[in-house]
């Protein structure tokens, strides 16, 4: 009965290192109702300038403050967090060594016998195959938790630049229906007047029509801003983890930034030892390195030694060891190094054309920048000519100076060129945006660029 006591004992160690089973109920994923609600702790962002912020959002939110509570609540990033949880996980799992395995058998006599007795064996053995390759394992499942851990910072990045360009479609879309809202109710007056000189006769139709649509042009305007502006600060509301209605108090102007050539150089310069989901790219490509060399290792015969202990019925008692191994005659793992060296010439390629890409794009956008910048001041004067000449067309227009179809075509005319403004300078701060995301440099908005939007 040894083998029986010593199964039982065993049983009753590895019963005490169980691990235990406890609830965890989901939750109603209302969100939050108010900003004052959200926590965000500033020393674990991942940009120098968000840690050096002052962050109080019950003063309202600049964009610098809702990129912030993007980082520390939005639910896509809670979600890639526990990813990461999962890959340190699946590490730690690498690194174990395998269990022994036990084998405990005892055989009864069927009739007694004189000088007989039951015979028992019981062993012990290890897979020495898993211990060989145990090392590749740990390095590649730590390079893949390294890996998941750059893909949730280069998450946060964008992250980040999304938080801005919402700020700014917001703010230009509130600033936008305050202007579209006031030139409806400046033509309100002239959408009166032509209808009563349409009932009085002395209009026609085709004589009002220009008056009529003005008005109903602005009612449309006004409309579909509307809709824009409810969108904008409904994926606002959601990548900061807020409740459809909770308030959203914006300050401060859009993000911009204009960089000169040598910022620029420099920071593409670092480019893939500081760019998150390069170093990813990278730190998948040493993963597929230990892969590819555990892959090579197990070509070789696997090996399972232990040792045992038996007795027969005769109670002759005996000690010896077992050795099992696989004879490579056939496979030897040549599929699986196959396919492992594959992959790592797929994600060579794929790191070398991200890295041309990030380069094009970069050249591209600072291209770009510049004629939107030259295009912004030109709109800018422009604008502020045109709107001159509305405030004076209204003017002669009260005193009775100005026909009416001539007043409509000035104000249109300068709503056009006010729009046509606001368009160049969010398009300036949405490649502004994506330059810095690309490069990662928050030194690329020194203080002594960060202009105010007129």
């Amino acid at each position: 009965m040894h083998g029986w006591r010593a199964g039982t004992l065993v049983g009753l160690m590895l019963l005490a290192g169980c691990a235990t089973y406890s609830p965890q109920p989901l939750g109603q994923g209302q969100g939050a109702a108010d900003v004052v609600h959200l926590s965000a702790s500033t020393a674990d962002m991942p940009l120098p300038a968000l840690r050096t912020h002052h962050f109080d959002p019950a003063q309202g939110m600049d964009s610098t403050d809702v990129a912030i509570l993007a980082v520390a609540n939005n639910p896509d990033l809670k979600v890639m967090r526990d990813q990461l949880g999962i890959a340190r996980a699946q590490s730690f799992a690498a690194g174990l060594l395998p269990d022994p395995q036990i084998a405990i058998s005892q055989d009864f006599l069927a009739h007694k016998q004189v000088g007989a007795t039951s015979a028992y064996s019981y062993g012990i053995s290890e897979d020495i195959t898993s211990l060989l390759t145990r090392s590749t394992r740990v390095a590649a499942a730590k390079s893949q938790a390294q890996q998941v851990n750059l893909d949730l910072l280069w998450a946060e990045w964008q992250t980040i630049a999304q938080a801005r360009l919402l700020f700014n479609q917001v703010i230009s879309l509130r600033a936008q229906q305050k202007q579209l809202a006031a030139e409806q109710a400046a033509l309100a007056p002239v959408d009166d007047r032509v209808r009563k000189a349409l009932q009085a006769g002395n209009l026609t139709y085709d004589a009002a029509s220009a008056g009529l649509n003005a008005y109903a042009d602005a009612s449309k305007r006004v409309s579909d801003n509307t809709i824009q502006l409810h969108q904008s600060e409904h994926d606002l509301r959601l990548l900061l983890g807020l409740a459809p209605d909770a308030p959203l108090d914006l300050i401060g102007e859009s993000f911009r930034a204009n960089p000169t050539p040598q910022q620029v150089q420099a920071a593409l310069a670092s480019l893939p030892r500081r760019r998150p989901d390069l170093l990813a790219l990278q730190a998948g490509y040493q993963a597929q390195e230990a892969t590819l060399r555990g892959a090579i290792r197990a070509q070789f015969p696997a090996l399972n030694f232990g040792v045992d202990r038996q007795r027969d019925t005769t109670n002759e008692v005996t000690n010896g060891f077992t050795i099992g191994f696989t004879l490579p005659l056939f496979d030897r793992n040549r599929g699986n190094i196959a396919i492992e060296k594959a992959t790592r010439q797929q994600l060579k390629d794929d790191y070398e054309n991200r890295l041309l890409t990030t380069r094009s794009d970069i050249a591209q956008i600072t291209a770009d920048l510049d004629t939107l910048a030259r295009q912004r001041d030109q709109l800018q004067a422009h604008a502020a000519r045109l709107d001159q000449a509305r405030v004076a067309a209204q003017a002669a227009w009260q005193k009775g100076l100005l026909d009416w179809p001539t007043y409509l075509s000035i104000r249109a005319n300068a709503l056009g060129a006010d729009v046509d403004f606001i368009a160049a300078r969010d398009q300036q701060s949405q490649q502004a945006i994506a330059l810095e995301t690309l490069l990662g440099d928050t030194d690329l908005q020194p203080s002594s660029l960060a202009a105010t939007t007129p």
